[in-house]
């Protein structure tokens, strides 16, 4: 069986007002989350605009896992809207509603309306490390060489 072929269970709360999360294509990577605004429109203001828009959802990650929030490509060339965290992370932990930081970076207002498809969110394994002190670090051929040491 190959990796995609790999299928993970997550339970999800569908809150009221809320929507399943959904896999807009066959290989989709994310699936798209929605608004949940059934008193009404948000509108976020150009020029970095911000809202924490709700999804009425709540997911139950296996341990081991992790939910990355990632933009909406269409949303961020189109409008300039953006996820603000991005990516962010819901841990397996956590019980809450997803609720996503979203930010207008475009000119023009942009509204937000129930079940609009505002992010997207990507199941992953989690490694978790332990960490070692230590007195230095190997040298390798880069070194300390930065931001834009390997060319434009």
């Amino acid at each position: 069986m190959s990796q995609n072929d790999s299928n993970l269970t997550v339970n999800i709360v569908i809150m009221e007002n809320g929507k399943m999360p959904h896999y807009a294509s066959k290989e989709a990577a994310g699936a798209d989350l929605y608004a949940s605004l059934p008193d009404g429109p948000i509108i976020l203001e150009p020029n970095g605009g911000r809202a924490l828009v709700p999804t009425s959802i709540i997911i139950e990650l296996p341990k081991g896992y992790e939910a990355q929030i990632r933009p909406r490509s269409g949303l961020a060339v189109n409008n300039g809207v953006t996820v603000l965290n991005s990516p962010g992370t819901i841990d397996s932990d956590y019980r809450g509603e997803i609720k996503v930081p979203l930010i207008n970076h475009g000119k023009e207002p942009f509204t937000i309306v129930h079940h609009l498809r505002i992010a997207q969110m990507v199941i992953s394994p989690v490694i978790r490390s332990t960490f070692k002190t230590v007195d230095t670090a190997n040298e390798t051929e880069r070194g300390s060489d930065g931001f834009g040491s390997t060319g434009v």
